[in-house]
């Protein structure tokens, strides 16, 4: 889709001292592997057991990957977690962006997974990482044995008028000023004002240093996911900005043949750590029943 570096400026440097940053806070080992894939080299995250069951984790859009995998550290003792860096996201992966309406996010998947040998896996991914899962579900559902959407991308959006108003119109004044105020009216937005400070940097900073991925993955359709019969458990927030509760909650139904569970709480699109014990909670009673 895009060519030339998703990064301006020294970006790079800056996101990825983030990136690193993050990993050194984790108490557990992490290996780092790369793996060429024909949409370009991969960075990959795998921690947890060798002989657990595995998990592929997709990060949130525009954000960076180990961010993401804090949220699901209690997966960590029991499961072999996978953890990508999105090709065309910040991160270390390759920064050439691939669509996410066609076939292209389910073949990057399939051949991560032939790297490791991994013939089905279950999948967690909250944001635009769901939307990719969701793209799995249409191309090639016999990969999928279970999955978990957070507040998920690929399904509805929220109202598009909210976003302007309290997402886009102050990034626009954030990128001209850099003032503080702004970044927290939009975190504020993004989080209902529950978001960690040190995730607000780095939100802050992927604004000023990157070029933002602005295409949300397909909206899915009923008929897209007719061969797909996985067990799913959906976590929706009735204050996120981007795919709120309300317009989820029907269309979900509809789309998804086995909807195992649909899950609400009144967060906003990152959760807070009252809401991220709870959803641990949901993610790892659903795993032991049906995976």
């Amino acid at each position: 889709m895009g060519k030339g570096s998703i990064y301006k400026n020294e970006g790079k440097r800056h996101i990825t001292q983030h990136y690193d940053h993050y990993l050194k806070m984790f108490d557990f080992n992490i290996e780092q592997i790369y793996v060429d894939t024909s949409y370009g080299e991969t960075h990959i995250l795998v921690a947890g057991p060798p002989e657990g069951k595995p998990i592929f984790i997709f990060q949130g859009g525009n954000c960076i990957n180990p961010m993401t995998l804090s949220w699901f550290l209690p997966l960590i003792d029991k499961y072999r977690i996978y953890a990508p860096d999105t090709i065309g996201h910040p991160g270390y992966s390759s920064e050439r962006r691939i669509s996410a309406k066609d076939h292209s996010f389910a073949q990057w998947i399939k051949e991560l997974m032939d790297y490791f040998h991994i013939d089905r896996s279950a999948f967690v991914g909250p944001s635009y990482g769901a939307g990719i899962i969701l793209r799995l579900a249409t191309f090639m559902p016999d990969k999928i044995d279970c999955s978990i959407l957070v507040s998920p991308a690929g399904i509805r959006l929220g109202s598009k008028m909210r976003m302007i108003k309290d997402i886009l119109l102050p990034l626009v004044l954030f990128n001209r000023t850099s003032s503080q105020k702004y970044l927290n009216k939009i975190t504020d937005a993004m989080s209902n004002n529950s978001m960690r400070e040190m995730d607000k940097n780095i939100i802050g900073d992927v604004f000023k240093y990157t070029r933002l991925e602005q295409d949300m993955p397909k909206l899915t359709t009923k008929e897209e996911l007719s061969h797909y019969s996985a067990p799913t458990l959906i976590i929706a927030g009735k204050r996120d900005i981007f795919f709120p509760e309300s317009k989820l909650n029907k269309a979900a139904r509809e789309i998804i043949p086995n909807l195992i569970a649909y899950k609400t709480y009144d967060m906003g699109h990152f959760p807070s750590e009252e809401y991220l014990v709870k959803i641990n909670h949901d993610i790892v009673e659903f795993l032991k029943d049906h995976y």
